[in-house]
């Protein structure tokens, strides 16, 4: 069976959105993920299937594309948040965010799919002060070097019901009456999961944005500590946040690196607040233009 869309990292809490997206718009997704238990939302959704398949492997990322209508298109949704430190990343973080879009390039240019739509980070940059900024910076470079009709995205944070930037700081707020937060005043434009999910979904059919790369922002800049009080008076807690110098931030991350279980923070992403997370200034946002989306609110957050 040929299918519209290849969606990759589809399973994930923006690709759900998008895919659901996708299908209300009419379009049938092949979703390839290493976790198919993990996708019981998405498995009710009738055109979009859900295959076993690992897209780090060149022969099964161009058997996946070669699945795609001629007409189709590519999704790419692939991005890590950690890593070990290195120069100028580490394998973890250029296995996703700079071989991956490669080979993807590859495998589509060998069954001659032509439309990529790329999730990149707002803040890429291949000269960027951390790791993943670098990286993702190195991954813009690979697509716009190549002969696909691609479209960059690169949203600042991506704030939903399920998400796991807000979320997280609500649980930390319901444990602890009081928080010692580092880097309190870096700045952020956090972005709806459904407007990133309009303007991808919206691109498909938009030819004048191939070859265009768009920053996908909200309508508000927050610091960190706004977002930290915003999250308990989500969850109707009383937190008391504590300014702390960036030194014990730095410390605060090294030691969450070696605590077992996920990583909550590293000190590649206190090394990403150097830069702040919002739309360049003098940049011209040309987004509710161009998409037509709502620019949600993070106060309208559910």
């Amino acid at each position: 069976m040929k299918y519209d869309i290849l969606l990759i990292g589809g399973n994930g809490f923006v690709g759900r959105v998008i895919a659901a997206q996708l299908q209300a718009a009419g379009y049938s997704v092949l979703i390839p993920t290493s976790h198919v238990v993990a996708g019981r939302e998405l498995r009710l959704l009738p055109k979009v299937h859900l295959e076993d398949a690992d897209v780090h492997d060149f022969d099964e990322l161009q058997n996946l594309c070669g699945r795609i209508q001629l007409r189709g298109a590519v999704i790419n949704l692939v991005g890590v948040l950690h890593d070990k430190e290195a120069q100028p990343y580490g394998k973890v973080f250029k296995a996703a965010h700079v071989d991956l879009p490669k080979n993807i390039i590859t495998a589509m240019q060998l069954h001659g799919l032509k439309r990529y739509l790329h999730m990149s980070a707002l803040g890429a940059n291949s000269q960027g002060p951390s790791m993943y900024q670098r990286s993702k910076g190195d991954g813009e470079l690979a697509v716009k070097a190549s002969s696909l009709d691609w479209t960059i995205f690169r949203p600042s944070v991506i704030f939903g019901a399920q998400d796991q930037f807000i979320n997280l700081f609500s649980k930390l707020t319901k444990l602890f009456p009081a928080l010692p937060l580092a880097n309190y005043q870096a700045q952020f434009q956090p972005v709806s999961v459904d407007d990133v999910a309009s303007a991808f979904v919206g691109a498909l059919t938009m030819p004048q944005t191939i070859h265009q790369v768009y920053d996908l922002v909200g309508p508000t800049v927050y610091s960190m500590k706004e977002i930290m009080e915003l999250a308990a008076r989500k969850v109707h807690t009383k937190c008391v946040i504590i300014p702390v110098p960036a030194f014990v931030g730095y410390l605060q991350a090294l030691a969450f690196e070696f605590l077992p279980g996920p990583t909550l923070m590293s000190r590649d992403n206190i090394a990403s607040m150097q830069v702040p997370n919002v739309l360049p200034v003098n940049a011209v946002d040309a987004l509710p233009d161009v998409f037509k989306i709502s620019r949600r609110s993070l106060e309208g957050m559910r």
